[in-house]
């Protein structure tokens, strides 16, 4: 999903858009220079182990996504990827959702 994570990130840059990630592969040593060389500019959280947020929110398996809303309310919840499409559309909708509440 990493393509069309990064092409989200960069047509939703002046919306009220935010991708958030949680990565478990290892400590931030052994991560970090992954994600530059990936090109991963977004916010993660770096939280090997039994507390991680992961295991705090029941993440069963990857990918793992929420969509949340500008309320903080999660609005839909994919366990694999809902395809670009959908995701592109949910996505739409709660930016413009967003977009009318300013």
């Amino acid at each position: 999903m990493l393509p069309h994570e990064k092409a989200l990130v960069q047509r939703l840059q002046d919306r009220p858009f935010a991708l958030l990630g949680i990565n478990n592969d290892g400590a931030a040593a052994e991560v970090l220079p992954r994600f530059k060389k990936e090109g991963i500019t977004w916010r993660n959280a770096i939280e090997p182990g039994e507390n991680s947020l992961a295991s705090q929110w029941n993440v069963t398996g990857y990918p793992h996504l929420y969509l949340v809303d500008a309320t903080g309310k999660i609005r839909h919840h994919w366990l694999g990827s809902p395809g670009d499409e959908v995701l592109d559309q949910k996505t739409d909708e709660l930016v413009a959702e967003a977009l009318q509440r300013k």
